[in-house]
């Protein structure tokens, strides 16, 4: 199941559950849409694996199932 994490890794942009905006790679590093298509061209910096839209999980299964808590974010931005 997926983390759904709360934020960009370059920007710390917040990426609630229900963001269109978050881009997640296989490993699930989580960038905002800009961060992700106009600094990363849609290639992940930590294993080079593509960027897409993350689903968004149903608002009915976020009780059950939540979204991760901890952010993941690095002060030195996107390489």
């Amino acid at each position: 199941m997926l983390e759904l994490r709360p934020g960009c890794e370059c920007c710390d942009k917040d990426l609630p559950p229900e963001s269109q905006e978050a881009r997640i790679c296989t490993f699930e590093c989580t960038f905002c849409a800009i961060c992700a298509d106009e600094k990363l061209k849609g290639v992940c910096p930590n294993c080079g694996g593509n960027l897409v839209q993350r689903p968004i999980r149903p608002a009915a299964l976020l009780d059950r199932f939540p979204a991760s808590k901890e952010r993941v974010f690095k002060p030195e931005g996107c390489v």
